[in-house]
């Protein structure tokens, strides 16, 4: 199952991964809960034992850009007409012996998927999209990862793990005429927009370590590399470096305590190093042609996310949860225009959630997002396209909810 990845997001990283540790703000680096562990925590899934997860998450985002001071034809709001997505997730996890596990993780990032219309504007050509292009502006990125996880037990309060990531992802722009047709604006003219869809594999890997500090505490920390992924080639004159887009490397800490004997609270703290994938982190303002070594960029920076979550058990077959989750903005306001197709600027995300124990031992599990709305204003880069300055006042913004269920067995 490929996912359409558009998801209330830490950037383009998914708040929480695994029905459980998206209701409690995506804090999971230090909780051994459910199949994740691929994305979250590979040392994890020593201590789940047997178990099988199969979950769907419904993501409804509402974005939308506005344009202001270039004058008539050049003002005014456009909204992105994709609002709904289905995104599934899966785990497997089995106990070789009683200190080594084999399983599998699948999950997807996103956030980079838009779709607005056409005709409302005009550039001086006859009606355009927003950015002056003919016909539906927008892009869209669908990113898989599966993860394989081998886990073990190095004594009875500690693991170590390591999970190999190989990606898939697809990318489709279309409406960018004008990036394409402005004059040494791109290396690839033809390689801009409207290509179609096309698919780009990599790899890397994610190790993780857990302990038991106590019967109360556990620690947790997360690595995962870079991963490299194969070039769009429709796309070399759009993204920096001739069609790259890796998927950043990022890390994370985390603590779990078990506060009283049916309350849980955890906290992680995560860093993802948008800035040294060229095509995501240089500056849209950047002196060279798109597709260049060093070209324009969505001009991201590292995101620092910090995840606050907490759970009740309730009962012996009811769990309830809550969370809070606050990443930095990637976008700043040099980079409005460009992030019109990207307009990834949430910051606070409150989560709930819960999981209801069948008698046969099944776990049924919901998970509800609220992604609040943020804003970035800047001035609009589109005079600069034609060799002026940076103009007017563009603002993009953003705010999501979803609800995720998801069943879970052990066997």
């Amino acid at each position: 199952m490929i996912p359409n990845t558009a998801r209330a997001t830490d950037g383009y990283f998914s708040v929480g991964y695994g029905m459980k540790a998206s209701g409690m703000g995506g804090a999971a680096t230090a909780t051994a809960k459910d199949t994740s562990g691929g994305a979250n925590n590979p040392a994890s899934m020593v201590w789940v034992k047997n178990r099988v997860d199969l979950g769907v998450t419904l993501f409804m985002p509402r974005r939308s850009a506005d344009r202001s001071g270039l004058g008539p034809g050049l003002d005014g709001t456009s909204t992105s007409a994709s609002n709904l997505f289905a995104i599934p997730e899966f785990g497997y996890n089995r106990m070789v012996n009683p200190k080594l596990a084999i399983g599998v993780s699948v999950y997807g990032n996103g956030g980079l998927n838009t779709n607005y219309p056409s005709g409302a504007f005009n550039c001086g050509h006859g009606p355009a999209n927003m950015l002056c292009g003919s016909g539906t502006l927008g892009v869209n990125l669908i990113q898989l990862i599966v993860a394989p996880t081998i886990s073990m037990k190095l004594d009875d309060k500690q693991s170590i793990g390591i999970a190999p990531l190989f990606g898939y992802q697809q990318f489709a722009a279309q409406g960018l005429q004008a990036f394409a047709n402005t004059p040494n604006l791109s290396a690839a003219p033809s390689q801009v927009t409207n290509t179609g869809p096309q698919g780009s594999t990599g790899f890397g890997v994610r190790v993780g370590y857990m302990r038991k500090l106590s019967s109360a505490l556990t620690f947790g920390a997360a690595y995962a590399t870079r991963m490299h992924m194969s070039r769009f080639t429709q796309y070399s004159g759009l993204f920096a470096g001739a069609g790259s887009f890796d998927i950043p490397e990022n890390f994370s800490l985390g603590i779990a305590l078990l506060a009283m004997p049916k309350v849980t609270l955890a906290m992680d703290y995560q860093r993802i190093n948008y800035s040294a994938i060229a095509s995501v982190g240089d500056p849209s303002t950047n002196q060279s042609q798109l597709g260049a070594p060093n070209g324009p960029g969505f001009g991201w920076r590292d995101v620092n996310v910090l995840k606050l979550g907490a759970s009740y058990a309730a009962s012996s077959r009811l769990t309830l949860r809550a969370g809070y989750n606050h990443g930095s903005n990637p976008i700043s306001s040099r980079d409005v225009t460009f992030n019109i197709l990207a307009p990834g600027v949430t910051t606070d995300h409150f989560t709930l959630g819960g999981t209801y124990t069948q008698k046969n031992g099944g776990q049924l599990t919901i998970a509800f997002v609220r992604a609040f709305n943020n804003s970035v204003s800047g001035a609009s880069l589109l005079p600069a396209f034609m060799g002026g300055a940076p103009a007017g006042n563009e603002t993009i913004q953003l705010r999501a909810d979803s609800v995720g269920i998801a069943y879970g067995r052990p066997f």
